[in-house]
C-alpha cells in the first residue's frame, strides 16, 4: 500500500488573535485618563489667561479650535476608524504584513495628499469660511479677524491627524494601544507649555494656535514609530489610485458622515453659537467635562470593538461577535451612565470649582454648567454611537450608519435653530443630545430588525442594575452640591500644589461619588467580585464562556 504524502505545508498565515475587547479597552482608558487630566490641564491655563466673555480672543482661538478639529474627527478619526481598520484587520488577518502594510501605504499616501489640498484651498477661503461659520462675528471686526488668522494657522494640524490616525488604526490591528492611548498627550503638553508663560489674552491665543501645529507634528512622529516598532511597514509614497484604494474610498466616504453625525451638529451649534458672546468658549469648557468619559468609555470600546468584530465577521463566528458586543454594552453603560447622572447633578458645581479663575468669572461658570446639564443626558447616546456603530461598520455596511447620520443632522438643525430662538443658548445643547438619541434608536432597531444583534436577558440584567446604581449615585452627588458652601467650610485658607478650598471639594465630592457608585453596584448585583476579577483577568482571544459574565 501506497503511504499518503503528507500535506504540504499552507503558505498562509497563521490567524492572529482578536484583542480582548474589556482588556484591550482599559489600556486604552488609562492613557486616555493620563491625556484628558492633562487636556484639564491646558483648558483651566488657557481659560484663565483668555477668559470667555469679556475678551475677544478666547472665542476666536476656540473658534479655531473647533473648526479644525472638526474636520480632524471626520477625515482622520472616522473616516479612518470607519473604512480602514477593518479593511485592514481582514487583509492583515487573511494574507498577512506585507499586504495589509501595502494597503496602509497607499492609503496614507492619498488621504495625506486630500487633506493638504483641502487645508491649502481652507486656508485661501478661510474669510468666506468665517462668514458662515461664525456669522455673529461680523459685527466684532477684531474677533472676526483673529478668528480667521488663528483657524489658518491651525489648520495644518489636519494633515498630521491623518497620518497620525492612520497609523494608529494600524497598530489597533495589530493589538497596541499604548502608543495610540498616548500620542494625544503630546497636544496637551506643547500647548501648555506655549501657554503658561503668557499675560496678554491676544498673545496667548497667538501661542496655543501655532504649538498646535507643532505638536501634529510630534504626533505623527510618534504614531509612525510606534508602527514601525510593531512591524508595520507603511512608508511614503507618490500617491495612486489602485483599486484597494478605490475601494477604501468608496467606503470612506459614507463612513466619514456616520462616524461624524456629532461632529456636523456641533458645527451647526457653534454657528449659532457665534451670536452670543463668550458661548464658545462655555460650550467648549462643557465639552471638556462629557468628553471624557465619552473618550474614557466610547471611544476606547469603540476602537478595541472594530478589529474584534472584524475579524469575528471574517471567520463566520456570530457566537464571538454577541459576546463582544454585550461585553461592549454593559461596560460602557457601566461607566457612562453615572458619568451623566454627575454631570446632571451638579453642573455648575464642577465648572465653578475647577474653571472660575482669572478672567473666566462666576457668569460664565453658570452659563458653562447649564450647557453641560444638557450635554448630561446627552452622554449615553454619545457613548452607545460609538458601540453600535462598528456592528455596521465591521460588516463593511457604511451607508446604513450614514443614512441615519443625515436624519440626525436635519433633526439637530431644525431642533438647534428652534430651541436657540425660544428657550436660548441652552437649547443648541439640548438639540444635539436629542438628535443623537434619535440616532441610537435607529441603530439598535436596524440591528434587531435584521437579527444582526440585540442585548441578551442577562445584558438587559446588568443594565438595569447599572442604571439604579447611577441614579443612587446621581441624588447623593445633587445633594451635595446643595451643601456647598458647608463642605468648603472647613478646607477655608488651605492651599494644596495651587489647589484651594473650592478645588479640593468639588474633587473630593467626585471620589465620593464614585465610591457611593461603586458599593450601589455591588449592592445591586450590577458587578460581582468574581465578575470584576474575570474582567480584569480576561485576555484577548476566542470568545467569552456562553455561561460567563457579559462584563468581562
Amino acid at each position: 500500500m501506497t503511504a499518503e504524502p503528507a500535506p504540504a505545508e499552507s503558505s498562509a498565515p497563521a490567524p492572529r488573535k482578536a484583542p480582548g475587547v474589556i482588556k484591550s479597552s482599559m489600556i486604552y482608558s488609562g492613557l486616555t485618563l493620563v491625556s484628558r487630566f492633562m487636556g484639564l490641564a491646558r483648558d483651566l491655563v488657557i481659560t484663565a489667561r483668555m477668559g470667555a466673555s469679556l475678551t475677544a480672543a478666547a472665542d476666536a482661538y476656540f473658534t479655531a479650535q473647533a473648526f479644525s478639529n472638526l474636520f480632524r474627527r471626520i477625515f482622520a478619526e472616522g473616516a479612518f476608524a470607519a473604512a480602514f481598520v477593518p479593511s485592514y484587520s481582514r487583509k492583515l488577518a487573511a494574507e498577512g504584513d506585507a499586504p495589509a502594510d501595502k494597503l496602509a501605504t497607499d492609503a496614507l499616501a492619498t488621504m495625506a495628499a486630500a487633506t493638504i489640498v483641502l487645508t491649502i484651498v481652507a486656508q485661501l477661503a478661510m474669510p468666506w469660511i468665517m462668514l458662515v461659520y461664525s456669522p455673529g462675528y461680523v459685527s466684532n471686526p477684531e474677533k472676526f479677524r483673529l478668528a480667521v488668522v488663528l483657524t489658518q494657522i491651525t489648520m495644518p494640524y489636519l494633515p498630521c491627524m491623518v497620518v497620525a490616525s492612520l497609523l494608529a488604526g494600524v497598530l489597533t490591528a495589530r493589538g497596541r494601544f499604548i502608543v495610540y492611548g498616548l500620542y494625544p498627550t503630546i497636544l496637551n503638553l506643547v500647548m501648555l507649555a506655549a501657554v503658561w508663560p503668557q499675560t496678554d489674552p491676544v498673545e496667548a491665543a497667538y501661542a496655543a494656535s501655532w504649538a498646535t501645529i507643532v505638536a501634529g507634528i510630534g504626533q505623527a512622529a510618534l504614531c509612525w514609530w510606534g508602527a514601525w516598532k510593531s512591524g508595520a511597514r507603511v512608508r511614503l509614497v507618490v500617491p495612486r489610485l489602485n483599486p484597494e484604494v478605490k475601494a477604501l474610498i468608496k467606503l470612506t466616504i459614507p463612513g466619514a458622515l456616520a462616524s461624524s453625525a456629532v461632529q456636523v451638529n456641533i458645527f451647526i451649534s457653534t454657528m449659532l453659537a457665534s451670536q452670543v458672546s463668550g458661548m464658545r468658549v462655555w460650550m467648549s469648557v462643557a465639552d471638556r467635562f462629557y468628553q471624557l468619559p465619552l473618550s474614557l468609555v466610547g471611544t476606547a470600546i469603540g476602537v478595541a470593538l472594530l478589529p474584534r468584530l472584524s475579524q469575528a465577521f471574517g471567520a463566520g463566528d456570530e457566537d464571538d461577535a454577541q459576546a463582544a458586543m454585550d461585553q461592549a454594552l454593559v461596560f460602557a453603560l457601566a461607566l457612562c451612565l453615572p458619568a451623566a447622572a454627575a454631570l446632571m447633578a451638579m453642573p455648575v458645581y464642577l465648572v465653578d470649582g475647577l474653571f472660575t479663575r482669572g478672567a473666566f468669572v462666576h457668569a460664565d461658570a453658570a452659563a458653562s454648567g447649564a450647557i453641560l446639564f444638557q450635554y448630561g443626558w446627552g452622554l449615553p447616546a454619545f457613548v452607545l454611537v460609538k458601540i453600535l456603530q462598528p456592528a455596521f461598520f465591521a460588516r463593511q455596511d457604511t451607508k446604513t450608519p450614514m443614512r441615519f447620520s443625515l436624519i440626525s443632522v436635519a433633526v439637530n438643525i431644525g431642533a438647534g435653530v428652534a430651541l436657540f430662538y425660544t428657550v436660548g443658548f441652552v437649547g443648541i445643547a439640548a438639540a444635539t443630545s436629542i438628535a443623537t438619541w434619535i440616532t441610537v434608536a435607529q441603530m439598535a432597531l436596524t440591528l434587531r430588525s435584521r437579527a444582526a444583534y440585540h442585548p441578551s436577558g442577562r445584558a438587559w440584567f446588568k443594565m438595569a442594575r447599572v442604571a439604579a446604581a447611577s441614579l443612587g449615585m446621581g441624588l447623593a452627588m445633587f445633594a451635595a452640591s446643595q451643601f456647598r458652601p458647608m463642605l468648603e467650610a472647613p478646607l477655608a485658607g488651605f492651599s494644596l500644589g495651587g489647589l484651594h478650598a473650592k478645588e479640593i471639594t468639588v474633587l473630593l465630592v467626585c471620589v465620593a461619588g464614585a465610591l457611593v457608585y461603586v458599593a450601589l453596584l455591588f449592592a445591586f448585583g450590577g458587578l460581582t467580585p468574581a465578575e470584576l476579577k474575570a474582567a480584569l483577568r480576561r485576555r484577548g482571544g476566542g470568545p467569552a464562556p456562553a455561561e460567563g459574565p457579559v462584563t468581562d
